[in-house]
């Protein structure tokens, strides 16, 4: 299972059954933006369909992250005109937070024997679907959603 198999964030849940089809064709078509933001290290918080469009919200680390991401998407189509992106970038004090501990907003969590990213995300969203928000905010400690360890220190994202 690849990192961005699944539909996750707030609006996924809701999504048409028909939204996984379109998900994957929209997603084979994006494929080149979705190496890029995995190289530029992009926290996403959503990536569904909504509305017949691919919806991608994330946040940089930096500004030349971003325009890279945007740069890629403008090759793929140039009007974008199945995808809605809202690509911020991290302020500074939220950089300097994630290097400590949990980003502004956002607190940590100390994985225990049994946890799942899944379990974890019923626990503070409600939605067992949430799991890859949690693995975003954690790619710098985590290479697979499936493989967590218990005494880990986990950022969660704030909702």
């Amino acid at each position: 299972m690849g990192i961005f198999d699944k539909m996750f964030g707030r609006g996924a849940d809701n999504a048409p059954a028909e939204s996984e089809q379109k998900f994957n064709q929209l997603k084979q078509k994006y494929q080149t933006v979705f190496s890029t933001i995995e190289q530029q290290n992009v926290r996403l918080q959503n990536l569904h369909v909504e509305n017949d469009k691919l919806f991608i919200r994330g946040t940089a680390p930096t500004e030349q992250a971003k325009n890279a991401i945007w740069e890629q998407i403008k090759l793929v189509d140039p009007n974008y005109s199945d995808l809605t992106a809202d690509i911020t970038v991290e302020a500074p004090q939220q950089r300097a937070a994630a290097v400590g501990g949990a980003a502004t907003g956002g607190q940590t969590y100390t994985v225990k024997s049994g946890d799942t990213l899944s379990k974890i995300s019923q626990q503070f969203y409600g939605s067992s679907n949430e799991y890859m928000r949690i693995f975003y905010a954690n790619r710098d400690k985590l290479s697979d959603p499936d493989k967590i360890q218990a005494g880990q220190q986990l950022i969660i994202p704030s909702e």
